[in-house]
């Protein structure tokens, strides 16, 4: 490891690895050269359509179940998420809510009542102040919430 930083840093290799750069620039500069006719031919574009969508999301589904992707496959599922997430931001925006409605939608949704959530909140009476917006979560109450439901701590957070 040591010979290999040494030679990186030798004048030799410094000069090689300029070129070496210049090299996979002007590749880049060749491939970019006509984004047009990339995706005339069939490149991944801007999603436009709920149609489109489908199919971006049945590739990426295709994509993601692949056992080892390849580099390109790698990057070809970077693409899509991005392009398949800013076409359902745009059209498809989850609304905003409070940590209340989502506690509210999860105890309606899975039949629970709220005794069942005193291991988290620490007490009926805390359920009870939390549920009627007198009392705000705690980050200890956001922890177990978040493993109880299996959900991201941030569907607590944003909506404290």
């Amino acid at each position: 490891m040591d010979m290999f930083i040494f030679d990186l840093f030798d004048s030799q290799g410094v000069r090689q690895s300029r070129e070496l750069g210049q090299e996979i620039s002007q590749k880049m500069t060749t491939v970019l050269a006509d984004p047009a006719k990339m995706i005339a031919k069939g490149a991944p574009h801007v999603i436009h359509s709920d149609q489109e969508l489908d199919e971006y999301t049945e590739a990426l589904f295709e994509l993601t179940a692949l056992e080892n992707p390849s580099v390109s496959e790698t990057e070809a599922i970077e693409l899509l998420t991005l392009l398949i997430e800013r076409y359902e931001e745009t059209h498809y925006p989850i609304p905003a809510t409070d940590a209340v409605s989502v506690v509210r939608f999860l105890i309606e949704h899975q039949g629970l009542t709220q005794r069942d959530l005193v291991p988290q909140f620490g007490s009926e009476s805390s359920v009870s102040m939390f549920l009627a917006r007198q009392r705000k979560l705690t980050l200890e109450q956001v922890r177990k919430l978040s493993a109880r439901f299996k959900l991201s701590a941030d569907v607590f957070i944003r909506a404290r």
